[in-house]
């Protein structure tokens, strides 16, 4: 277990995510509501990407703010030139949080991959290492997957440029969403 908090100066919740995508030899899976990625955090993803490891992005198809959710749709272009997956959870608003890597480690956490969640809230987690818990999170991804559709670069580049301006701008909002 591990708490993370704004009130010092280290950025738990955000290294631990790291440690696992450094880490991943062959996959790291990742689900969050929202996707509002610092730079170190979205490199690291496309590093990862581009090095083999199959990154799996999890978010939900419908979200609770629309421009909240235009923003973490912003992200999508550069992870999947990079070469990682992205998808979307269509049957309704995924709120988990959670990642696998490689089937011998998971987190389960409160920590959102936005700026707010790893930086300016009181978050909560567990990192597993091996065992059944694991299975369950990697059996859990895997099931919200296959309810899930795979968003292609095609219909990232396919959105309006008045669309991909106001998502831009809105990015320069992102530490505040």
């Amino acid at each position: 277990p591990y708490c993370d908090s704004p009130l010092d100066r280290h950025q738990v919740a955000e290294n631990a995510y790291l440690q696992l995508v450094g880490r991943a030899e062959s996959y790291i899976w990742l689900t969050s509501p929202y996707l509002i990625l610092d730079s170190r955090f979205l490199q690291s993803l496309c590093m990862a990407a581009q090095s083999g490891v199959q990154v799996r992005v999890l978010c939900p198809r419908q979200g609770d703010r629309w421009f909240v959710h235009m923003v973490t749709r912003s992200y999508y272009g550069t992870l999947l030139r990079a070469g990682a997956e992205v998808w979307e959870y269509s049957p309704g608003f995924i709120h988990a949080k959670m990642a696998v890597c490689d089937g011998k480690a998971a987190i389960v956490g409160t920590a959102n991959l936005d700026f707010r969640s790893l930086y300016l809230h009181h978050e909560c987690g567990v990192a597993l290492w091996g065992g059944e818990a694991v299975a369950a999170v990697e059996a859990d991804i895997r099931r919200t997957l296959e309810a899930s559709q795979r968003i292609t670069l095609a219909e990232v580049e396919g959105i309006s440029l008045p669309r991909r301006l106001l998502a831009s701008f809105l990015r320069l909002f992102a530490p505040l969403m």
